[in-house]
């Protein structure tokens, strides 16, 4: 059974692009180009319908903007789910991957390459661990979490052969995959994709007694957990929760593995959302910005005791750690660097926070995040629910996306500025009182 959010974007979907087919052929652009219509009935026709994008048809982007194919410019304040940090098409990023794909951009892992030694030295110790191990995507990158992890249990830790068990917490979201979704509590994540994986617990998020709990089971072997939770609708966990996870997995000879994909890279203000606490986790996931949006690219990092766990063979990727994700890489570690995004994302999310809270508290009943990882609760009404709030705020130059039915994601590239804060909270603001 679709959910109920499902099923309201999917019937005002297929409403949307009926209408978009039957105009889509008289709609072109005088340039030859396909209009933004074309473009939506295009895809409905020949690609599968496993996404509900907003209707806006984008071609271009630059620092903080997007343009569409009509050429209408927008603020992008979800930066492709935390992606493009560094903002789209950073020349530094752009310049580092047209130079590499010139010269090598994949050799496989059957063979050395001048790169990946030089992508992994930096990142290890810039982030503080022995070894990296390199893959593409974000759910890659946490499956290879859960593989090292019980193959620690079982080499190290001594648990007994296929008894090794992961906590996860409730809400979260570390992508699709068979895995992904046998650690999920959303229906429309996990419904009709059964059998699930053995081995997976779900406990509630932010709750130390209910880990306490968990992991009193000697065959627990990590708890993998978001330091602040993304997709449910950045979920800020109480002051002290990962201090006391960290304490909890320590004491009880648990892996903790840091979900850093969407709150890592100086989203949150800082350069993980765990140092906030000033805590380190013994596995950390990076993903998403760690290429600045051009090439998929994650990690993850580990110290020996754990890394080394895996012998030749039994993990890898044909494209994890090619040479031109390494080089994109490094170059987007040190724009975030440089910049001193952390520091900017701190200060721009204390001025988006205090404007926020500004608004209607009739239609904007909360508003919650660190750095520049934000949303709002939107209080639904026959008149308005977030996602009409979201096609309006599009309509005014600025494009967002509702997560479960009220929630509206602000995740903006972390090199705005403090005019073009302002300039979206005006933004944001007069399309809160049009539904006054």
């Amino acid at each position: 059974m679709l959910s109920k959010l499902s099923q309201r974007l999917f019937q005002g979907s297929s409403r949307y692009l009926a209408g978009a087919a039957s105009r889509g052929q008289q709609t072109a652009s005088s340039s030859g180009h396909l209009s933004s219509e074309e473009v939506f009935s295009r895809e409905d026709k020949y690609g599968a319908h496993n996404y509900h994008p907003l209707p806006v048809a984008l071609k271009k982007g630059e620092g903080v903007f997007v343009w569409d194919v009509e050429g209408k410019r927008y603020f992008d304040f979800l930066s492709a789910y935390s992606a493009v940090n560094q903002g789209h098409c950073h020349p530094k990023i752009v310049r580092a991957m047209q130079e590499q794909a010139e010269i090598l951009p994949l050799t496989s892992r059957a063979f050395y390459n001048n790169v990946l030694g030089e992508y992994e030295e930096y990142t290890t110790k810039l982030f503080g661990y022995d070894k990296l191990l390199p893959m593409n995507t974000g759910v890659e990158g946490g499956e290879t979490a859960c593989k090292l992890a019980r193959k620690w249990a079982y080499k190290v830790k001594g648990v007994p052969k296929n008894q090794a068990k992961i906590i996860f917490a409730a809400n979260n979201f570390w992508g699709r995959t068979l895995a992904a979704v046998s650690s999920s509590t959303d229906p429309d994540s996990y419904e009709g994709f059964g059998p699930f994986m053995p081995g997976f617990e779900i406990i509630p998020y932010n709750d130390l007694k209910a880990l306490e709990a968990a992991v009193q089971d000697p065959n627990v072997c990590a708890f993998m957990v978001e330091p602040i939770q993304g997709e449910a609708g950045v979920v800020v966990p109480d002051n002290g929760y990962l201090r006391g996870v960290r304490d909890i997995c320590t004491k009880n000879n648990v892996l903790w593995i840091a979900d850093e994909i969407q709150t890592g890279l100086a989203r949150t203000g800082k350069r993980l959302a765990i140092d906030h606490e000033g805590v380190r986790s013994d596995l950390l996931i990076l993903g998403k910005a760690l290429s600045g949006g051009l090439y998929p690219v994650s990690a993850v990092l580990a110290d020996d005791e754990v890394m080394l766990t895996i012998r030749p063979g039994e993990h890898g990727s044909t494209y994890g750690g090619n040479p031109l994700g390494c080089k994109v890489a490094m170059a987007a570690l040190q724009v975030l660097e440089e910049e001193k995004l952390a520091e900017n994302a701190q200060k721009m999310g204390e001025v988006l926070r205090a404007e926020l809270n500004k608004l209607d508290k009739g239609i904007v009943t909360t508003v919650r995040g660190k750095g520049l990882l934000n949303a709002i609760v939107i209080h639904e009404s026959t008149e308005f629910d977030a996602w009409k709030v979201c096609m309006r705020l599009r309509d005014n130059g600025l494009l967002a996306k509702p997560t479960h039915g009220d929630i509206i994601r602000f995740a903006p590239p972390l090199v705005i500025t403090q005019e073009q804060v302002m300039e979206c909270c005006d933004i944001i603001k007069k399309t809160i009182m049009s539904f006054q």
